[in-house]
């Protein structure tokens, strides 16, 4: 197999690509070797690839690649998200760009343009996995709302109903006022923001003239009064939510506040009369120790209007409007109003100051740009506390494992602090909550306008009418009213269950392990082995897939969750479209190569920190890619011949196996600790600086009167050995071009890839210390030489003499350091020459005579200009010294290194001076 001069990733890539597919390598059926799986996290069904995924797959191939290399049956099952609020919102754009609204269509109607969105854009990321050479098993590819998952997410859905965890009820929930749903606590992100702190005159009702008010004041009250009379001030950043309030509340410790007790204040513009109620869960601390009250629009004002029976009025429509229960500003938008009614305020003195202020605003997670609305509503909750118990030993207990370690925190301090879960959403994209209503009162063929209506939950409308008419029957209706009211009567719940509900039940649903209990993929790839993701989503997902398996496979779901960073640009900003700091991974990989920009993610991506990614690293894996390929081309251009192996070559062989072994070793041992960026460092830094830099520089042919001359075919038989070994260790990070030069190593059989061979490197022997830090050492003897090359401007083709002076300690590698230092001998003496330039290799001293090796005249130019230059800086530093302020008012330790510097420059400006001397002397 002929090698094209330059590597080229493209016409590799997708030829190998097709060739591990076509010969279904990343296939994977129960056998009787150990199991290793993978599910992916599932992206977005509307997605594109993007740099988190680029990072979090590119993670999880070199695992799955890895185990496949050590013989286990590796399954990685890929598959996407329905991600409801997602895609719900690009149909409803996609329509309104037709003219078409959401509300003009049946639900039948709009799936219909769902599933052709799905079926139309489904696709591409995983398409887009591709080209990054990710090796699902794409047979198995799954979907969230395919045939299997949504059967499965019904029958828990009921299973957990029926066992009384899951509950509706009017709660106050995150409401999405573009999304038009409700949000679980999770899904709310908060940002912190300068916004206004508004104090607000409410005018305390009927008080005409306040008696004792010296006692009052004495006592530590604080009461305002102006020519309209006594008010207390509130201090509230949504002054907009007052037409709401019904009530005013103090803290009934407050001293400040005592006087307004038992009273009843106006609410400013509204005009309505609210009473002032007490309730220690008042911090005096904040504003003035008044707070206004609308249990409507703040959870904790709804838990205050619960205790004290205060009236609820919801001020807001869904889509952040102002509702007609207003008296003001209907229909006007929430934040227009905001800006409005503090003009408003102002105009009529009620508006007695505006403070600047930072506080903690929340927004959708999937509505970036959309502020949370706090709203009271009908939902379905999931009861939390239950799954919190069973999920929370696993974690602490170390049945799973969590890479870094800190997120054991994270996720306790959670699971104690759990609330129940808001699993509806007003969405017609998801699984469809299998709830169904019936009037309870019906009456000839009709129900009564009185009627209230009950629900069921089944499994499906068959069953669910079947549980109806058990209770018509047994409350005595004819078989008429009976027939009339399950076929026009009965409707199924409008909402749709939270995406997550289907997440959380992955990696058991993926092997039918809801609907096929026990069958033999499940007992067979059950539980997962590594599960990588990010941080943010260890609440929505992590978390929950624990509770899942522990209630239904009683047991774990995977035993190690890796987290990733963050990847951010080079300046440490958050990629997004937004600011446009986030590279296409389409594009970087036509660029650099899939196997560069995979490299290029990896040297810079420790577990659980933040990446700052630059293209430079990606061309940093590309230059890795040529150095590869460019060495694996010289060795193959290399000839053979029988003739008995040189002993420079015999050391060289030797060092590389036990380098070999022991850096095997260390990368075992950092693949144990999920240390996955530091294992590529070191196969990094085995091939570029040992093999490439030191070993194919020491087994190298000579060349004799202009002619390669053959390598022995030992070395070249062991050479081609570590070639495959490093090609081994390289393939999980570099899979296609460790394919392409694996299969032009030798001959290779149809079907046969690298990525099923096995990594067979026997353990440190206990010789290898001793030997790997000998040719260490040998190294820095030939590096001391190379420096005096480069110091004296002597051509690497010139040879030169080495003194090892009272040392005889590398005797046996002395043929060595003559080939790699390019010596005409080495010499063991007791002086060194009078005209030599000396090195230090630990205690051991050698050194270079020079004789008439170096050019006297440009030798003299050189130490002249760093004469110079050391005079200047020396000046710079006295200069400093004598400066009585800085010697004065600076820190000890500066002083004091300024001073060494000082002592330092002196002592190279006279030796400088001496040498410049010398060197005129011989001119």
């Amino acid at each position: 197999m002929e090698l094209a001069t330059k590597y080229n990733p493209k016409e590799v890539e997708s030829k190998w690509y097709d060739y591990w597919v076509e010969n279904k390598l990343f296939s994977s059926k129960p056998d009787s070797r150990e199991s290793y799986t993978v599910v992916i996290p599932p992206p977005n069904v509307t997605g594109v690839l993007h740099m988190g995924h680029m990072l979090n797959n590119t993670i999880q191939d070199i695992l799955v690649r890895r185990a496949r290399m050590e013989g286990k049956n590796a399954c990685w099952v890929p598959g996407t998200d329905h991600a409801s609020i997602a895609t719900e919102a690009k149909v409803v754009k996609k329509l309104s760009e037709k003219g078409i609204k959401k509300s003009d269509l049946t639900r039948e109607e709009f799936l219909k343009h769902a599933w052709d969105w799905t079926h139309e854009h489904g696709g591409i990321i995983l398409k887009q996995l591709r080209r990054l050479g990710a090796s699902c098993d794409w047979d198995r590819t799954a979907f969230t709302m395919d045939e299997k998952r949504s059967e499965s997410v019904i029958k828990v859905f009921v299973d957990l109903y029926n066992k009384g965890l899951i509950y509706r009820g009017l709660r106050m929930v995150n409401w999405d006022p573009k999304a038009l749903t409700a949000l679980s606590t999770e899904e709310v992100i908060y940002r912190e923001e300068q916004s206004h702190l508004f104090h607000l005159k409410y005018y305390v009702d009927g008080l005409e003239e306040l008696e004792n008010i010296e006692k009052l004041k004495n006592e530590g009250n604080i009461i305002h009064k102006d020519a309209k009379g006594y008010y207390a001030v509130v201090a509230t950043t949504r002054p907009e939510t007052i037409m709401g309030d019904t009530a005013m509340c103090i803290n009934p410790k407050d001293p400040k506040n005592q006087w307004l007790k038992g009273r009843k204040v106006i609410v400013p513009l509204v005009g309505r009369v609210v009473p002032v109620i007490e309730d220690r869960y008042v911090d005096v601390e904040f504003g003035t120790g008044c707070l206004k009250v609308t249990p409507a629009h703040d959870v904790n004002d709804n838990m205050l209007g619960k205790t004290h029976h205060l009236e609820t009025i919801d001020i807001f429509n869904a889509n952040g409007t102002i509702s007609d229960a207003s008296p003001l500003y209907v229909g006007m938008d929430r934040f227009d109003c905001r800006k409005q009614i503090a003009k408003d305020l102002q105009d009529a003195g009620l508006l007695e100051k505006v403070e600047d202020y930072v506080n903690k605003v929340g927004y959708s997670e999937r509505n970036p740009d959309t502020a949370i609305e706090p709203r009271l509503s009908l939902q379905w909750f999931l009861k939390m506390q239950h799954f919190a118990d069973i999920a929370l030993p696993p974690v602490m207990n170390d049945d799973i494992k969590f890479y870094p370690k800190k997120y054991k925190n994270t996720y306790k301090n959670w699971l104690e602090n759990i609330q129940d879960w808001c699993i509806s959403r007003q969405l017609w994209w998801g699984h469809r909550i299998p709830a169904w209503y019936y009037p309870t009162e019906i009456k000839d063929t009709y129900a009564t306008e009185d009627a209230a209506f009950e629900f069921v939950v089944a499994e499906n409308e068959d069953a669910a009418k079947d549980m109806i008419k058990k209770v018509y029957e047994e409350k005595g209706y004819d078989e008429k009213n009976i027939d009339f009211a399950l076929t026009h009567l009965v409707h199924q719940e409008a909402d749709a269950l939270d995406t997550w509900f289907s997440s959380w039940l992955w990696p058991i649903s993926l092997f039918d392990g809801i609907n096929n209990p026990g069958n033999e993929e499940l007992n067979y790839y059950y539980p997962t082995s590594d599960l990588v993701t990010g941080p943010d989503i260890i609440f929505f997902w992590v978390s929950r897939m624990i509770m899942a398996s522990e209630e239904y496979m009683k047991t774990v779901p995977f035993k190690n969750v890796y987290f990733t960073g963050i990847v951010r640009d080079k300046i440490g900003r958050k990629m997004s479209k937004s600011l446009g700091n986030s590279p296409d991974p389409i594009e970087l990989i036509e660029k650099f190569g899939a196997d560069g920009v995979r490299m290029g993610m990896m040297l810079s991506a420790p577990a659980g920190n933040d990446i700052l990614f630059d293209e430079t690293l990606c061309e940093q894996g590309r230059n890795f890619n040529n150095k590869i390929w460019n060495a694996f081309r010289l060795v193959k251009g290399w000839q053979t011949a029988e003739t008995e192996q040189p002993e420079v070559c015999r050391i060289a062989v030797e060092w590389f196996q036990a380098k070999l072994r022991a850096a095997n070793e260390s990368i075992n041992d950092q693949f144990s600790k999920y240390r996955i960026s530091e294992a590529l460092m070191e196969v990094y830094k085995l091939f570029w600086d040992e093999f490439s830099a030191w070993y194919l520089e020491m087994i190298k042919p000579a060349y004799i009167d202009g002619q390669p001359q053959p390598i022995d075919n030992t070395t070249m038989e062991a050479t081609l050995g570590f070639f495959d070994a490093l090609l081994k260790m390289l393939h999980p990070f570099m899979p296609f071009i460790t394919e392409e030069l694996w299969q032009a190593l030798y001959q290779r059989p149809k079907g046969a890839s690298i990525m099923l061979e096995r990594l067979d490197i026997s353990s440190p022997t206990p010789n290898d210390g001793k030997l790997i830090g000998d040719i260490e050492a040998v190294k820095q003897v030939v590096g001391g030489v190379r420096m005096v090359r480069n110091q004296k401007n002597i051509p690497p083709k010139e040879k030169l003499q080495l003194q090892a002076i009272h040392t005889d300690r590398f005797k046996d590698y002395h043929e060595l350091m003559i080939k790699m230092g390019n010596l005409s001998d080495i010499q063991q003496v007791d002086e060194k020459a009078p005209d030599a330039s000396t090195f230090m290799v630990g205690t051991d001293e050698f050194a270079v005579p020079l004789g008439t090796l170096i050019d006297v005249k440009s030798e003299i130019e050189k130490q002249e200009a760093q004469l110079k230059h050391l005079e200047g800086f020396l000046a710079g530093i006295r200069k400093k010294l004598s400066n009585e302020r800085f010697v004065a008012n600076a820190p000890e330790a500066v002083v004091a290194l300024e001073r060494k510097k000082e002592s330092d420059s002196e002592e190279k400006i006279d030796a400088l001076r001496k040498s410049i001397a010398d060197l005129k002397e011989k001119l």
